[in-house]
Order: C-alpha cells, then sequence, then structure tokens
C-alpha cells in the first residue's frame, strides 16, 4: 500500500482513466452545510493565490482507491474505497464552473470537461473520468454531459449542483467580483488530498474500517489541552487545579474549543479557522523558546476571559442591565457570529478602555449592523470575515466605540444606510428574510420604541408573526385591492408584491383566529389587542395598498431611530447587489420550473417592469429566458442580448423540461412563485410548527422546485405498481377506514367516466382523478389530487393554477363555485391563492358517508361543467 499527498489535477488529469464508485458504498449525501464549509475554503485559497501569499493548501482529507478488476493497461481504473464524497463534490464544482462560463469562454470551459471530468475519445460509461455508484449515475451523467432531463432534477446531485451555480453567481457580483478562474485553480491546484493506493490483494475493507471507525475523533480542545500540559511537566498539577479545572467545569468542550479561537482571534490572527486552532496555536508556541511560564500565562489568559465568554452565552450573568439588554437580543439574533467584536469589548471595558455605557453604544452598532442587512437582504456570506476581523483592524487613535462605527461603516461593509432602509421597508418582502426568530425580534423592538405604559411580557406571551392582509386573500380582499391598482397591475400582483412588506405584517397571540378573514373581522380582534402596533391597525378604516405603505413609512422611521446608521461618506452598498441576488435565484432555477416578471419583482422588492429593462439589457443572465409573463407567456419585448445563445425561446423552454397547455402557455404547475424563488437560495424560514413543516415537505408541489407530474403527461395505469404503492403507502399513514373511504371514492368516480391515474415514478407517490376526450393529451383535465406520505396522512389538492388556464375553468366564478361546493364537507376549508400552494385537505375527512356524498356530488357538477364547455 502506498500513500502520498497530491492535489486533486494531479489525482484526475493525464490520460484517459477512471475512478468507480463500488456499487457497496453509500450514495452522495453532502448537504448544504458540508459544501458551503467547502465553498468557504475554497474562496478562502482562491483569494490567497490572488494575494499572492505563501500560506499553506488546504487538506480536504483522503482518497483511498484500489485497482478495479476492470482494470485495462491503456485504460486503469480505480475503485474508491474512500473518498467519493469528496470526488463527487469537486467534479460537480467543476462541472457548475464550466456551465457558468460557457458562453462568455467556451474555449475554457471545454478544456475544464476535458481535463477534469471526461475522457473525450471513450463512449458509454467510460466516457466519465468519476464514475459514481449506480444510484447517483444517471443523475451525475446529465450534469456532466447533459443535456439535462426530467430524470435530473432533485436528489443531493443537482442540490450541489445548483449550489455551486448559485455560489458563483453570487461570487461575480460586480461590488466584490471574484475571479472565477482563480476558483477552479484553488479547487484543483489548493486542496491536498491523501491517496492511499492499495495493491492487489491488500484488504481494501480493512484499510475503510480504520479510516472510517466508529470512535469518536479527538477534538481541537482535546488536542490542545494535551499538548499545553505536555509542556507543563513540573507546574502541571497546579495549573490543571487552579485554572483549567474551573475552565472545564464552566464551559462545554465546544464552548471550550470556540473560547481558544476566539483567543487567537483577539491577539490579532483574523484568518485561522476554528478546525486549525491546534495547529495554528501551537505553530504560535513554536516560534521560539516558550517556557512553563507560557503556557501558564496562556491558560491563565483563557480562564479569565471564560467569564466574560459566559456572558455571550448566558447574558443573565451581565451585572449592567444596558449591556444585558444588548447581549440578550444578540443572544435571540443567535450572532456567533459577532462573537470576536463582543468579546473584544467585554475584554477592553475590563482592561479600563471603556465604561459600560460605550459598551452598550458599541454593541448597538453591532445589533443595528446585523438587523439593517438582513432587513435590506444584504447576504450574509462574509459577517465570518467582517466580524473575525475586527479586533484587527480596529483603528488605535479613536475611542473603542467610535473605532467599532468606523469600522464596521466601511467600504465592503454593506451596512445600510437610513434612504435604502427606508426604501426596502416599503418594498422588500421581509417576511422572506432571515429567519423566523429575527423577523419576531424585529417587531418586537418596533412593537417596544411605543413605549407603551402597560408593556408586553414578550417572553411569556406566545406570539407569532401575523399577516394583516391575509397571504390567501378572499374575494373581499381582492375586490379591496382592485381599487387601489395602477398602471395595468392586477389585483393578485399587488398582493404578491405587498403581502410580505413589513407594513402588513404584525405580532399576535390569536393567528388562527385572525386566518384568512376580511379586515373588519380581523379589526375587531386586533382593537381589543396589548399591543400598540395592532391598535393602530384597528383604528384604520380599510387595510389596502396605501395603509400598508403608511405604515411602512411609520415602521421605516423607528427603525431608524433604533437601529443606528452607518457613518457617511465611509461607503455604503451598490445597488447591484440586489440584481445580484436576482441572478443568483435564476441560476439555481431547477429543471422543469419557470417564473414572472413579478413574482422575481416580488421575491427581489422590486418591480415587474424594472425586472424585463433589466434583464432585457443586461447580458450573460442564466435563465433569463425563464421568466414569462404572469400568464405564462414569451414577453413580446422579450429579446436575446448579443452574448446570449439565442434560438427560438420556446424550444429552449421545452428542452429545460417546461410543458406546454394546449393554449401555448407554460405549465402553471412549474411556475415558481416568489416564496418558491426564496427557498432556492436558503431564504428565511418561517414560524410554523414541526407538524405544519413536515405536511409543507410531503405536499405536492406546484409551485415550489419539485414539479408535481400533472394528468396531461401521467401514464395511463389501473392497478399496476404505482397504483399499489400508492394504495400501500396509504394504508401504512392512515386508518384503515380511510383506506376503503378512497377506495370507494376511485369506484364511483369511474361509474361517472373519469379516470384515476398514477404517476410511475419513485419520487412521488400520489393519484390523480381525471377527465379526457378521446384520450388527447391536451384535452385532459384534473378535478383533484390525492398524495399519501410523511408519516401525516394522505391529502387531497386541488391544483387551481393548472385549472385556471382550462376552459371553462377560466372562469374564476366557476373556479370559485368549486370551493364553495367542497368546502361543504365537514372539516374542508379551501381558500384560493394566486400565486400559492394548492389548496389541500386531509383524506381522512372521505371516512363520513356525507363527505364522502357530497363529494362525489360535487365531483358530478366538475364532470358537467366540462362536458358542457365550449370547445369551438
Amino acid at each position: 500500500m502506498q500513500a502520498k499527498e497530491t492535489l486533486f489535477a494531479d489525482l484526475v488529469q493525464g490520460r484517459a482513466q477512471q475512478f468507480q464508485v463500488p456499487l457497496y458504498q453509500r450514495t452522495y449525501s453532502w448537504t448544504e452545510k458540508q459544501l458551503t464549509q467547502l465553498w468557504t475554503d475554497i474562496l478562502e485559497q482562491a483569494e490567497l493565490l490572488e494575494s499572492g501569499e505563501k500560506a499553506s493548501t488546504h487538506f480536504l482529507g483522503s482518497v483511498v482507491l484500489a485497482p478495479s478488476p476492470q482494470n485495462e493497461a491503456t485504460f486503469p481504473r480505480w475503485l474508491v474505497v474512500d473518498g467519493q464524497q469528496r470526488l463527487t463534490t469537486l467534479s460537480l464544482a467543476l462541472a457548475a464552473i464550466r456551465d457558468h462560463i460557457a458562453d462568455a469562454e467556451p474555449d475554457e470551459a471545454e478544456r475544464i470537461d476535458e481535463e477534469y471530468l471526461i475522457n473525450k475519445r471513450r463512449n458509454g460509461d467510460d466516457h466519465f473520468r468519476l464514475l459514481p455508484t449506480q444510484a447517483d449515475r444517471a443523475q451525475f451523467a446529465a450534469y456532466v454531459r447533459g443535456p439535462l432531463s426530467a430524470q435530473s432534477a432533485g436528489g443531493s446531485v443537482a442540490a450541489a449542483y445548483g449550489f455551486f451555480r448559485r455560489k458563483l453567481v453570487e461570487a461575480a457580483d460586480p461590488a466584490a467580483p471574484q475571479d472565477v478562474f482563480r476558483i477552479e485553480q484553488a479547487i484543483t491546484a489548493r486542496l491536498t488530498l491523501v491517496a492511499v493506493t492499495a495493491e492487489r490483494g491488500d484488504n481494501v475493507h480493512r484499510i475503510f474500517e480504520s479510516l472510517n471507525n466508529t470512535g469518536l475523533k479527538l477534538s481541537q480542545a482535546d488536542l490542545l489541552r494535551n499538548y499545553l500540559f505536555m509542556r507543563l511537566p513540573t507546574r502541571g498539577e497546579h495549573v490543571y487545579e487552579t485554572y483549567w479545572l474551573p475552565l472545564q467545569g464552566s464551559l462545554s468542550n465546544d464552548e471550550l474549543e470556540q473560547l481558544m479561537w476566539l483567543q487567537l482571534v483577539l491577539d490579532g490572527d483574523d484568518r485561522v479557522r476554528r478546525q486549525d486552532l491546534y495547529a495554528a496555536q501551537q505553530q504560535r508556541f513554536e516560534r521560539g523558546e516558550v517556557s512553563e511560564a507560557d503556557i501558564e500565562a496562556y491558560i491563565k489568559e483563557l480562564y479569565r476571559r471564560s467569564h466574560l465568554f459566559r456572558r455571550l452565552l448566558h447574558p443573565e450573568e451581565e451585572p449592567d442591565e444596558a449591556v444585558r439588554a444588548r447581549l440578550h437580543r444578540l443572544d435571540t439574533w443567535q450572532a456567533q457570529v459577532t462573537y470576536p467584536a463582543l468579546m473584544l469589548l467585554l475584554d477592553r471595558r475590563e482592561r479600563g478602555e471603556l465604561d459600560s455605557a460605550d459598551t452598550a453604544r458599541a454593541m448597538s452598532y453591532v445589533e443595528s449592523f446585523l438587523v439593517r442587512r438582513m432587513m435590506c437582504r444584504v447576504p450574509t456570506n462574509n459577517l465570518n470575515r467582517i466580524f473575525q476581523a475586527v479586533p484587527g483592524q480596529l483603528p488605535l487613535d479613536v475611542p473603542v466605540a467610535e473605532g467599532l462605527h468606523q469600522l464596521l461603516s466601511a467600504e465592503n461593509r454593506f451596512w445600510p444606510d437610513d434612504d435604502e432602509l427606508r426604501e426596502k421597508v416599503r418594498t422588500a418582502p421581509f417576511y422572506k428574510f432571515g429567519r423566523g426568530h429575527q423577523r419576531k425580534m424585529v417587531l418586537q423592538r418596533l412593537e417596544e420604541s411605543y413605549e407603551h405604559p402597560e408593556p408586553v411580557d414578550f417572553a411569556a406571551a406566545q406570539l407569532t408573526v401575523e399577516h394583516v392582509m391575509p397571504q390567501s386573500p378572499g374575494d373581499e380582499w381582492i375586490r379591496m385591492l382592485s381599487k387601489d391598482v395602477v398602471d395595468g397591475e392586477s389585483a393578485e400582483d399587488l398582493h404578491s408584491r405587498l403581502q410580505h412588506t413589513l407594513g402588513n405584517l404584525t405580532l399576535t397571540a390569536v393567528n388562527s383566529e385572525l386566518s384568512n378573514h376580511p379586515f373588519g373581522r380581523k379589526q375587531g380582534l386586533l382593537e381589543g389587542s396589548h399591543l400598540e402596533m395592532n391598535r393602530r391597525i384597528a383604528a384604520t378604516q380599510r387595510w389596502g395598498a396605501q395603509e400598508i405603505l403608511t405604515r411602512s413609512d411609520e415602521l421605516a422611521d423607528r427603525a431608524i431611530a433604533l437601529w443606528p446608521a452607518p457613518l457617511r461618506g465611509v461607503g455604503r452598498a451598490e445597488r447591484s447587489r440586489d440584481w445580484n441576488l436576482a441572478h443568483q435565484v435564476l441560476a439555481a432555477l431547477p429543471h422543469g420550473t419557470w417564473t414572472s416578471y413579478g413574482d422575481l419583482a416580488a421575491f427581489i422588492g422590486s418591480g415587474a417592469q424594472a425586472v424585463g429593462t433589466h434583464l432585457a439589457n443586461t447580458p450573460g443572465v442564466a435563465n433569463a429566458y425563464r421568466v414569462l409573463t404572469s400568464e405564462g407567456k414569451v414577453s413580446a419585448s422579450f429579446r436575446w442580448t448579443h452574448q446570449d445563445a439565442g434560438g427560438d425561446v420556446r424550444d429552449r423552454l421545452t428542452a429545460d423540461g417546461v410543458r406546454f397547455t394546449a393554449s401555448g402557455a407554460a405549465d402553471p404547475t412549474q411556475r415558481l412563485s416568489a416564496d418558491g424563488l426564496a427557498s432556492l437560495v436558503g431564504g428565511g424560514d418561517d414560524d410554523r410548527t414541526d407538524s405544519q413543516e413536515k405536511t409543507a415537505q410531503c405536499a405536492p408541489k406546484s409551485q415550489e422546485g419539485e414539479t408535481r407530474a400533472d394528468p396531461f403527461y401521467l401514464q395511463l395505469v389501473a392497478e399496476n405498481a404505482p397504483g399499489r404503492r400508492f394504495f400501500r403507502q396509504l394504508a401504512e399513514d392512515d386508518s384503515p377506514e380511510t383506506v376503503v373511504a378512497v377506495r370507494a371514492l376511485f369506484a364511483r368516480w369511474e361509474e361517472l367516466g373519469g379516470g384515476v391515474y398514477h404517476p410511475d415514478s419513485n419520487k412521488f407517490t400520489g393519484a390523480s382523478l381525471t377527465l379526457d376526450e378521446a384520450g388527447i393529451p391536451d384535452r385532459v383535465i384534473s378535478p383533484m389530487g390525492l398524495t399519501v406520505g410523511c408519516g401525516l396522512g394522505g391529502t387531497a389538492y386541488v391544483s387551481l393554477q393548472s385549472l385556471a388556464v382550462q376552459e371553462p375553468f377560466t372562469d374564476r366564478v366557476l373556479r370559485a363555485e368549486f370551493l364553495r361546493r367542497l368546502n361543504e364537507l365537514e372539516g374542508v376549508d379551501l381558500q384560493e391563492k394566486w400565486p400559492g400552494p394548492d389548496p389541500s385537505f386531509p383524506l381522512s375527512v372521505l371516512e363520513k358517508d356525507r363527505n364522502r356524498e357530497l363529494l362525489v356530488e360535487t365531483l358530478t357538477w366538475f364532470r358537467d361543467r366540462w362536458e358542457g364547455r365550449d370547445t369551438d
């Protein structure tokens, strides 16, 4: 067995060869967490390349190879015993770079392909340098060779490829662009691997077991502790009992490791990563003669700072009220990224360089920096670097608080000023920014700013974020909004644009009671609230566009007063980052999806017309042609830019898996709404319970990433394998009574002349009730679909967006009547949301005979409307 250090380029470049992942290996399983860490390492190495620093490469891990039984002298084949996750990830990253530059640099894209991804003169499976296990092979091949197919959508391989496409667009931000070829070089020539090559006859499984044993690895803190006490032959016992034992008792091992890292950062090492803590500290000790007294002094200082660090972890231990309040808020925000700056402030206060009032003021700058950036949707990818650099970059010629204010206001820190904050409060979808607890904290601080004489106990109150104008508006809301529309904007577009803005959000403990009711009913509930902001909402006569914008302006004034602004003239973020966010989400559009100008505008807080103008005048935007009108049509003003590939737009969309209805519109079930777009770039989570979250994940996806197979394209089957799978899974999650009820429903539907279609797919287990005309694909309609799985019970859903493009249900009155009839079933309350998820109800309601009869009557009414439509 041979082992040597190598680079990815050295491993895979050269003559034609192949690395095969054996069948017994697990499938590709890296998640965004591992991908994000790798991307951070890659960018760090790319920056080192650009600066010319002679720093060490980054060690990525080991790769264990063994000769394949299929090995040939002219075509070496290797079994990947260990390291397939790393090799697959790096290959997908290079494929993403290739596709990112394909239009602008076709020769370079071809070079990347031939050097790292393919064996140019080989066919079949031999064409690929890396051959994943069979479960991943087809999808990996789709991204390496293309073209993409419907089978390539979804799964970990697709997610990893999409992650890198999105990050490459983010790295090309005009405000701080990064060279894509530096990134390529960092991947291929700065990430080191230890390649362990086994000979024939070596027990490769034993090697694998030794590398992946079940024992717990030593942490960085464990390694450093052992190193320190080996250097204390005479003072070790005293130091251990006096400092280390209390230190170890007050912090967990993970917290202790974090403190050790912070100590390095506070001492000026602004580039060290936590996973390199042991090597970095060891290197510092070995630069010169280090005595036992030096080691003891280090541990003593660690012990002193542990008391300060505990105040970040447990703000209640901070004695000063003002500082304690700010630490509590930062802890609620989960702002661990700011620890270097907070530790510096507490450390300087303990040294007497600033008092508690100045410490609290400096912390208010940190809080404002985070809050304003979140409210203006500034990406968080550089926060670690910003705060880690604070101890080393803090100006020395001004007081600490003023120095921090100046540092955070500097160029490329992107701390939004008052004008930008005011604009974003009016226009941006705040509900989709940040995380649920962060949005809640912003609203809580705004409520506190009213200084009500009887303030709410927020710690005890069970408050959630509520949309005053609901996310699923009824007819009364739509009629009211229709009076506010301008410039040809529809009421639905106006709702989509304003629903998630800060002016339409509040806090309440009666979210379920407020629900989707008209404003008149909500007024009474809000009027009785203890929150001042709710009483002010209740005092208005109506709740339309102007009222929401007026409240937005009021809240913007309060936000500006609460969270200090950056210093003027030091620098502010460029507006281009909003468009960069749009570019990122377009690059991440999954196969078989499209979006509209209005959806993209609502996602970034802009206008549909501005989005259209930007895309028309900006060359090189990935997937720009997949932005259509709200009706699913190519805009009459769409033009390819001179740098784009061109061609027939509909042909390109079809190749990307977008389907078209008989009217020539893109399939509305494949449309991604603003909410769906937010999910592609890790947009803010919401305040749903675990049960609600599982329901959302298991529900049929009409607009959020994974396209549901619909009746136009379902394979006609009776009780075949997919049908058996449907009832088997239904029986696993639902009662026998529900299973019997669903079977009875299917039988009654077939008596009415309908059909039951099951998608032949491992990704989707469900059924659709359908009606067709002589089997013609574009003359098929589905009143209802059913899904099972996820342990939460079966669900029935109505694809209103699909119905809305099929006669006679293009008539909104008929769709509303259909929902009204369904809502007569006990336990059913369906609302139309446009755009939005399909309304649904649990299949368990069909256990009641009366509900089942009402449903059959409703389906009969549906069939009669379909058969009586005008087909001319």
